[in-house]
């Protein structure tokens, strides 16, 4: 069992959310916010991965120069635009 003192702000909060009917108790408000800060766990986790893994392509020289990448992405995104020359 866990214990905490959550300051009297939070408890009001916790309450009226109980009040309102908008959870059935103060334990599932608590559930639920845990919930949500483990899903922002896992994702900032996913994203470090992702930024270790540009470093080390970075480091490796596997990438590509700016203009490269926005020479591509105009192509593209021209290639999307409807063609006025008719």
């Amino acid at each position: 069992m866990i214990s905490a003192d959550l300051g009297k702000q939070l408890e009001s909060y916790i309450q009226n959310l109980v009040d309102t009917g908008r959870y059935g108790s103060k334990s599932e408000v608590l559930r639920e916010g845990v919930r949500l800060v483990q899903e922002r766990e896992t994702r900032l986790a996913a994203l470090d991965a992702s930024i270790m893994r540009g470093i080390a392509d970075a480091d490796a020289n596997r990438t590509s120069g700016a203009e490269e990448v926005f020479g591509a992405l105009r192509k593209r995104y021209q290639a999307m635009l409807p063609d006025t020359t008719e």
